[in-house]
């Protein structure tokens, strides 16, 4: 049964991150951006949690239409170098069913 797949992550930039011009940093945010739109998925929040957290600087939550978009996704920053640039941790999920 195909379903939304919402997706909790936390991150934080790297060394490589801080070394990018601030038009390099643009250019990459817009890629990410833009993979998420392509797939079908949406950004539905993402908090700055620098002051509450020592190992994050931010944490967000995406929704996406299937798994087949989250694993597209995925592939997108994977082949784009993405991950030179943050360290991450992620969490999928589904909808909880009525209990």
């Amino acid at each position: 049964m195909e379903q939304p797949i919402y997706k909790l992550w936390m991150m934080k930039y790297t060394d490589a991150w801080y070394k990018l011009s601030p038009e390099e940093q643009k250019k990459r945010l817009a890629m990410v951006e833009e993979s998420l739109k392509k797939v079908g998925g949406e950004m539905l929040m993402m908090r700055v949690c620098v002051w509450a957290s020592e190992e994050w600087l931010a944490w967000g939550v995406e929704k996406f239409p299937n798994l087949e978009a989250v694993q597209q996704h995925a592939l997108t920053l994977y082949t784009n170098n993405h991950f030179l640039y943050i360290e991450s941790t992620s969490y999928l999920g589904v909808e909880m069913p009525p209990m």
